[in-house]
């Protein structure tokens, strides 16, 4: 999907519990420091690409099923 103006911008995951483990993933929303610090210049579609990840990280992690 293209960005378009009318478009509004895909909602970060974060959900205000920030801190990073052993294998730099935030505890709270799953996402790297790196998807993290990036998530304001990244546009709808490479945010998508991260949300769609997040899930399978938090089963990886065991936070579920």
């Amino acid at each position: 999907m293209i960005e378009t103006e009318r478009e509004r911008p895909v909602r970060s995951p974060c959900v205000s519990i920030c801190a990073l483990d052993e294998h730099d993933l935030c505890l709270g929303c799953q996402r790297t420091a790196s998807e993290i610090s990036g998530w304001g210049r990244m546009n709808n579609d490479e945010r998508r690409q991260v949300l769609a990840q997040l899930a399978e990280r938090a089963r990886a992690q065991g936070l579920m099923q």
